[in-house]
This record gives structure tokens, sequence and C-alpha cells, in this order.
């Protein structure tokens, strides 16, 4: 069948999708009542729903009562019993995948079950309406005339006791049908690669030969392929390799600080970025416009969600609200009931909405991930936005950092450390530190009133990173590649003070 028409009829199926999208913008909170109901019916006769009553849960309202909202540690012993072979314990229907993941801040691995359910009507589901979409955005779309550049995880899946685990990508590979390969680069033998430098140069072997219209990845790792490819390629630009390329879809970090780097290599003002926000737990929120940096959230994916406000996240007064009763431009702690047997569970990351009809958001950080030693309340919007405003304005780039406070000692006051990679450096480094002061209190009213005059914070100092110190830190880890991340911003000065030894070595 020719390409054309199999663009055609590929786009003309995704597309059908619309109408049930529509159903949800529709009726959000309803859609969101039903389907936490419908969870907690599937699981009455699991350990969990059995230990809570879930027979008896008839309303939200109960349900957020009795259920307590827990984290990894609280969920561990329930999901090491699953990973040794039990069942029914917090799901009623069979888990036999798990992914793994440690994070950006916990060496201690963890392992998150993956259902059936959530395979298809979620992670798979998700990868979908992205392209669906998409599609409806952009009506002369070409995207199936070629292929999908995809760079995942790094580790194959192992079994324990008739169980699986390994990296997320890596199960949804050995998940995916027959066909989906065929439509995608690299293979999904070189896809799943365990050794990172060696699997760089195999997709840069692979992909250089063929017809790529759209590529998916972490935007900073991606950034490390793409050049790698220009690189062994000899080429200027990526529409020399891939003339037919469209689309970019992104997620995993803030795409700020990399997107002036991008323009550089893809130098086509109609070409399109697309941000997802997914996790080894759901596939949670979708840009659902071109040139938006807003996500819809997707409410009938398993997922029933709430969101506990950030300033009174771990304080006495903490206390999950859901959908219907969240306001514009606060940050919350997205918690999570999941098709997967994840209840109320602590995932971590931090939100703001900015519409509410319908529901859009952005990733704001991670509840790990802020600086609130002086009341300044930092998060890595912050910091991702304003150092991308500072690179604009002196042609500088970069690529990576991470901060950390320096603590109030005597009469010292307090400050901000930054240690900063640049891919290309400004002129004068004492006159970017200042403009990107400038710009943090610009975005940050509490940062801003913490520096008035040199308060309670001193000006924020830069220690600029040899080349390749990141990347040796996270060779160090057995972090190379994938999902891999460098934490941004922390409460203590652990990962700076790794990074400052290493620099120093």
């Amino acid at each position: 069948m020719p390409l054309p028409i199999i663009n055609s009829i590929a786009s003309w199926v995704l597309k059908q999708r619309i109408h049930q999208i529509e159903l949800f913008l529709k009726y959000p909170n309803e859609v969101q009542e039903e389907l936490l109901m419908s969870l907690i019916k599937s699981s009455e006769n699991t350990i969990i729903g059995k230990q809570y009553d879930f027979e008896s849960i008839k309303s939200y309202h109960t349900f957020q009562e009795r259920v307590s909202i827990s984290t990894y540690e609280d969920l561990e012993p329930f999901i090491e019993r699953t990973r040794k072979g039990e069942q029914q314990v917090f799901w009623n229907e069979p888990i036999k995948w798990f992914a793994k993941s440690s994070g950006t801040t916990n060496a201690k691995s963890k392992f998150i079950p993956v259902s059936n359910e959530a395979l298809e009507n979620c992670h798979y589901k998700g990868s979908k309406d992205l392209l669906c979409l998409y599609l409806n955005n952009n009506e002369n779309s070409q995207l199936f005339t070629g292929k999908s550049l995809r760079l995942g995880g790094s580790k194959q899946l192992y079994e324990d006791n008739n169980t699986f685990f390994g990296d997320l990508s890596a199960i949804l590979i050995d998940n995916m049908p027959f066909w989906a390969e065929f439509s995608s680069t690299p293979s999904n033998k070189t896809s799943l690669m365990s050794e990172w430098e060696t699997k760089l140069l195999a997709i840069v072997n692979e992909t250089k030969i063929e017809n790529v219209t759209s590529f998916a990845g972490v935007p900073s790792w991606m950034m490390v392929l793409l050049n790698k490819l220009l690189e062994e390629t000899g080429k200027n630009n990526l529409f020399d390799i891939w003339p037919n390329l469209e689309v970019y879809f992104h997620g995993g970090v803030s795409f700020d600080p990399y997107r002036d780097q991008y323009k550089k290599i893809l130098p086509k003002p109609d070409f399109k970025y697309y941000e997802i926000y997914n996790a080894s737990e759901g596939f949670f929120a979708i840009q659902d416009l071109n040139n938006s940096s807003d996500l819809l959230l997707m409410l009938d994916y398993g997922i029933f969600y709430e969101f506990i406000p950030m300033d009174i996240f771990g304080t006495p007064n903490e206390k999950a609200i859901r959908l219907a009763e969240v306001e514009l431009n606060k940050n919350y702690a997205v918690v999570i009931t999941t098709n997967a047997g994840l209840w109320r569970y602590l995932i971590g990351d931090t939100v703001r909405f900015t519409s509410l009809n319908p529901y859009r958001i952005r990733v704001t950080g991670r509840t790990k991930h802020h600086i609130n030693v002086f009341g300044e309340e930092l998060m890595v919007e912050n910091t991702d936005l304003a150092l991308a405003k500072t690179c604009k304005t002196t042609h500088s780039e970069v690529i990576d950092y991470t901060v950390a406070p320096v603590f109030m000692s005597g009469k010292e006051k307090g400050a901000h450390e930054w240690i900063i990679e640049f891919r290309k450096h400004p002129e004068n480094i004492e006159d970017f530190k200042i403009l990107l002061d400038q710009n943090i209190q610009s975005l940050n009213s509490d940062y801003e009133a913490k520096r008035y005059n040199n308060m309670t914070l001193n000006p924020l100092s830069i220690n600029v990173a040899r080349e390749n110190l990141f990347y040796d830190w996270l060779k160090n880890q057995d972090k190379l590649g994938g999902q891999h991340k460098i934490p941004r911003l922390s409460n203590t000065r652990d990962y700076l003070e790794q990074l400052l030894f290493l620099q120093r070595a």
C-alpha cells in the first residue's frame, strides 16, 4: 500500500478518538467521580480493598477520610508481596510488570506496578492520543509516511518470581504489537541496549538512513544524540539528514533551557514541538494546541487525581482536594489513584493550573526539588525560565545545572549557589550572574523579597562546571541515558558537594 494512503488511514483512525476526548472536556468532574467509584468497586476483594472496606465507600469524601495518602515507602510491603507472586493485593487483576525507577533523588530502586489495564488504557492510550491531538491540529501532516525516532530507557527486562521488571520503555516495547516496530526507529534490539555510549553510536548508524518524520525523548539526552548525529554525518542541521521531519514530542524535563539550542539545529519556523507529561506511574497530560506550553490533563486513563496545595504541603494542615476544587496559578503536589493499584499515591511532582475549562496544567517541579530554606519558595519552573531568559540575552547555552542553599553562619547571610555547565559560555560570567539573579526576582516575588537590599539572601554565586561534569556524575552512578535527570534544586547541599568534589578531582 502506498505511504500516502497509509498516512491517510492512520490519521483517520486516530482522529476518531476526538469525540471521546470531547466528552471528558464537557463533563470533567463527573468523569473523574465515576472513575474513582469504578476503581474502588473493582478492588473491593483485594487485601487493600478489605483493609479500607472499599465495599462501603460510596463517595469521594468517605474515600478521602478513610484512605491515607501514601508514598512509595508506604506501599512497598504490598508491592514486594506482588513481586514475589502474590496477587489480589492492591489490584484485582494479576500484575506481572514492574517499572524500575530510582527517580532523581533516591538511590534505592522503586518498582512501580504496571497492570494490563494501565498498559492499554493509560500508557498506550496516551501515546495514541498524543498523535490524535497532533493530527487534529495539523491536517496536512505526513507523519506516517516516515518513522518516529524514539529514545527511551537502556535496560532490558529481568525476571524474578515470574514477574518482570525494567525501564518503563522496555515494558512498553516488550508488549507492543509487532507492527508498531515498523513505524519506529531504531529497532527494538538497539533501543534496549544497556550500555549508553555503544547504544548512542548504534542509534546514529541505524537512524541516519531512515526517513524520520518525528522524534520523541527527554530533551537533554535527545540533544546529546542529535549532536552526535550531526557530528557523525557532517551536516549542519537535522533537515539535511531528514528533510521530512515535522515534530518533536518531548517530556521529562523542562524544555525552556534547551529551546534555543533545538531551534539552531531545526531552523524551520513551522517545525512543531509537542510536550507530554508521563512517568512510570502513568500518562497524565498532553499538549493539545500548536505553539502552547499548557498541557491538557487527560481524565479517562484510569487515573483519579487529587492535589495538595504546596503552601500547606508537609504541614499539620496538609489536605488533598479533588479536581473540582483547584484554583488557577497555585502550585500543587499531585496525588493519584490508578488502574494499577496505586491508592492516593504521592508521585512527587508539582503542577499549577493555567486553565480550568478545560483543565490545563504546567509541570512546575518536584516536591523534593525546590528551595525553601529562607522562605523563598523557589521552584524548578522559576529557575528553568530565568536561565532560559538569561541565556537568550547573553547569547549563551546551558547543558545542565543544579542549585543548593548556602546556609546562614553567624552573621553571614544565606544565598543560593549554582553550578552550571555551559555549551556556549557567556562573555562575562559576572554579568550573567547579575542578570540571572534579576530574572529570578522578576519571576518569584518571595525570592525578590528575600533579596531586597540583601536583607536575607546575598546575591547568588555561580560555579562554572568543567566539560562533561554532569555526564561524568551520572556515569559514576550508572545513570546515563534514558529517563535519568539532573536534580535541579535541593534544600540540602548533597548534590552540589558531590559535583564540586568531582570538579576538583
